[in-house]
Formats: C-alpha cells, structure tokens, sequence
C-alpha cells in the first residue's frame, strides 16, 4: 500500500529501518547532524518533540498541505491541543485510536480500553467440585485452592499430573497483569499511557495510589496466595506468549486477557467472566483507563528536508480513515470485516468485546473519571517528568514485585519507601506536574 501512496503523491521515499536500539541509533543521528529528512514511527516524546522543536532540528508541521489530518483536527481539537506544544507549533504528527460502545450503538461512548484486563475463570472446574463463580477475594482463594488440591488440569483435562496452575498473569502488564485482582482494595493500576500509578480522584486531585494504604493492603494480601503456589510461580518473568500457551494447555484455572477466545483456545468454552470481586472489607473500585489516546510522535520532519510539502501530502493519505484503518490492521476482510449502516467498518472481535465491555464490566464501574492522556506540559515541567518518571516507575514496581514474592511491607519498609518516592523519585514534584497540567486542560488553558 505504501508504494501506491507514493506513486499517488508523485514521490518516492527511500526507507531506513532503525529496529534495533532504536534510541540509541536516533541520539547517534541527532547528536551527530546525520538527520534523514524525517523519522517515522520512532514515538518521540513531547518533551523530546520540544527539545527539538527549540533548537531547530525539528520543522513545524501545521498542516496547511494536509486537508485529511485538517478535517480531523478540526472535528477534534483535543487532538490538536494534544499535539501542539508550548511554543504553539506542531514538531510531530499524531496517532492515536477512538473505538468506543458508541459504535455499538451505546448511548455511553466508553473506550474499548477503559477495562484491559477481562479476568476468567474455569467454570467446567468449578462445576466439577460443586463451586459457584467466585464473587469476592475469598472465594477465589478457596476455588485456586479446590483447583490445585484435586489438580484439575490432570483431573478433568488429562494433562500429566501436577500440571495445574491455579491462576497465571503477567505483573504490571497491559491486558494480561494482575491489576484487576487490586480492585478488591479499592484501586487497578494497570499501565497507562501517562506515568503508572498515577489515578485522578472524584475530586479532580491527582494522587499515586501506591503511597496509599490500599495498596499496602493489597500487596500484603496477595503475598499469601504467591505463597501457597496458588499463583504462578512464573507471573514475573513470563511472556505472554507463554502465558498463551499454558492457558492453551488447559493448565491454568484463572488469568486475565483482552478477550477468552485468544486466551484459551480449544478449552475457550469452559470458562467465563470472573467478575470484579469484593475484597475483605466487602467493596471493589475499578480505576478505569482512558482511551489509547494521541501521541505527537508517528512523523517529525528535520530542517534537511528539502521539501516538507511534499512529504507532508503523501502522509496527509495515512489520515483517510480507511487507508490507515487497513495500514494498522491489515487489508479490508483481514481484521475489519464489514460495515455497519452508517458505513463504519466493523471487526467481530471488537463488536463481541464492546459489547462484552458494555454489558458485563462497566456495571461494576462507580465512577469514570481518570487522568486523560491528551494533557499538554511546559518545557519545565517535561523537564521534571523526564528527572524524575523513570525512577518512580521503577522504584514503585520493583517493591510491589518484592513484597508479592517475599512478604511485607512492615512499617519501617513502608516508611522507607514513602521517603524514597517523596526523597529520591520526585513523588511530590510528579504530582504538582501532573496537577497543574490537568488543572489548565480542564480549564481550557494552554501551557505557556
């Protein structure tokens, strides 16, 4: 498809692809002014996207040659402020992706990302012992135990003794952690696009759920479960390609995954819906996600082009919403099937999974509000994000993996840590960040 762009565009582009360390080739590029006349695709960050717009490697890219990406600028000037930067220009194109139950006819439009984790158990091994579908915490815990007890995966599938994995995820992983389980205690944070952690309370205040005492609840609380081996020994290391093929085994009693059928394969029809479960003190709170919202960082192109016009016409046909629709997933009758009658392409997947997502989970949803991603930042404070981002992800997901696996925390760990976040990772600078970002996005204001 792309040599018939260029060819409709009257260009040809010579391509350079950069897939092994990518950053690093980038930097050696930038840093050298060895520029090519864009880089595609390398998902510059808009502290990146500034930095460069500021010293003049980056061109602004107001899209005057590009009547496609004008139209859906114009229509959604979320997408606009997302990828203007403090200076007011543009030093990288967007991408992003809107697919919501209003496509399904819903009169709520929530994102098919709100609930990632769609979490499942193995109703035919339930069955089998004389369990209901577990409804709390508790309950699930006494079902992983039944499960490994009378090793259902050699009891019920005939796989080799001893097969039987009560419940297996990933940690902290998009569609298939643990994250759902967390809701027993108030809270779910999976990954998002901003910074983890990071949730928007009902008072339009950020706060970092993992300084919060539900979130010491909830990592002591499952301590037990990794403890007694009712939780797979491999959920910190494993791939999901390896989680896919012992769920496909018929090993696993318990996960979590975009949809079943991907999960489970040929065992698909014994399981179903896990619901949101209540933790100890008898309530559940599901933090739910935004969409997979707007990136400035799909094409930036440098001060050696010789012409930007011309580039920029041939990337104006990636934003005809069926040239990119079939560009991410593939040529029509590949993954999006038909249309529906108001001619919106549809994939069965994703009808099913709305749908899923419609009926199912969000009845256990109280509130929506969230951190959107779309915020716009000055160059201090990217400045701070970047200080700072990396060593707080890193630091909260190295103690939550730690306490999973090993116990705690005691109260002198907790207060070890609570110092090292505000000390060491910036916790209190992220939130005034982040804060005063959302404060102006709600307002209306812009980032000077």
């Amino acid at each position: 498809m792309s040599h018939k762009l260029q060819s409709d565009a009257g260009i040809k582009i010579k391509w350079d692809c950069m897939s092994d360390s990518l950053a690093e080739q980038v930097n050696i590029r930038i840093g050298g002014d060895q520029l090519p006349d864009a880089f595609m695709g390398v998902g510059f960050s808009n502290y990146d996207l500034s930095r460069y717009g500021d010293d003049g490697t980056f061109i602004d890219l107001t899209p005057e040659y590009m009547p496609n990406l004008s139209k859906i600028l114009e229509e959604n000037p979320g997408i606009r402020s997302a990828i203007t930067m403090s200076d007011g220009c543009i030093y990288g194109l967007p991408a992003g992706e809107k697919m919501g139950t209003a496509g399904i006819g819903k009169e709520e439009d929530n994102s098919i990302y709100t609930i990632p984790q769609f979490s499942m158990i193995n109703k035919a091994w339930l069955d089998d012992l004389g369990l209901a579908v577990p409804k709390t915490l508790d309950e699930l815990h006494t079902a992983l135990k039944a499960f490994a007890d009378n090793d259902m995966s050699a009891k019920y599938y005939k796989n080799p003794k001893g097969s039987t994995i009560p419940m297996s995820t990933g940690f902290d992983q998009w569609c298939w952690g643990q994250n759902i389980f967390y809701a027993g205690f108030g809270f779910t944070n999976w990954p998002n696009d901003v910074i983890n952690d990071l949730v928007l309370t009902d008072d339009k205040k950020t706060e970092f759920v993992c300084a919060t005492d539900k979130y010491r609840k909830a990592v002591t609380y499952f301590h037990d479960w990794f403890a007694e081996g009712l939780i797979d020994q491999e959920m910190f290391s494993q791939s999901d390609t390896q989680l896919i093929a012992k769920c496909s085994q018929g090993y696993v009693g318990v996960s979590t995954w975009w949809y079943i059928e991907e999960l489970m394969g040929d065992y698909a029809k014994d399981y179903v819906f896990l619901p949101v479960l209540d933790g100890p003190d008898g309530t559940h709170n599901v933090t739910v996600r935004t969409g997979g919202g707007t990136n400035s960082g799909n094409l930036s192109i440098t001060k050696e082009c010789k012409s930007p016009a011309n580039l920029l016409k041939f990337y104006d046909m990636w934003y005809d919403p069926e040239i990119v629709m079939q560009l991410q997933y593939g040529p029509i009758d590949t993954y999006f099937t038909k249309k529906d009658e108001n001619g919106i392409w549809l994939s069965i997947i994703d009808i099913e999974r709305l749908t899923d997502l419609n009926d199912f989970w969000m009845p256990y949803v109280d509130s929506t509000v969230t951190y959107p991603v779309d915020c716009v930042f000055t160059s201090d404070e990217l400045e701070t994000i970047d200080q700072y981002k990396t060593d707080f992800e890193n630091t909260v997901s190295e103690k939550e993996g730690l306490w999973i696996k090993e116990g705690g925390p005691t109260d002198e760990e907790w207060e070890s840590y609570i110092s090292s976040l505000k000390e060491n990772c910036g916790m209190e600078e992220l939130l005034k960040v982040y804060q005063d970002a959302y404060d102006r996005y709600a307002g209306g204001g812009s980032a000077e």
